[in-house]
């Protein structure tokens, strides 16, 4: 998925449907790391594509709690 529709997908989910997919995506980042420790994981890359989109996660709802203000 590329990154404009990303946002686009984030920017039409609620706040709890958001805290959800960060508690999914920072799963996500234990696991790579932990695969990476111990050499299993192949495509290193994909931790630094889920951390930026834990960032463009954790974004989006600091902009819906802002808004709501």
């Amino acid at each position: 998925m590329k990154t404009n529709e990303y946002v686009k997908d984030l920017n039409t989910k609620s706040v709890d449907e958001l805290a959800q997919a960060l508690v999914e995506a920072k799963k996500e980042l234990f696991n790579l790391r932990f695969q990476n420790a111990t050499n299993q994981l192949e495509n290193t890359s994909r931790i630094k594509e889920v951390r930026k989109n834990i960032a463009r996660i954790q974004t989006v709802i600091t902009e819906k709690a802002n808004a709501a203000e």
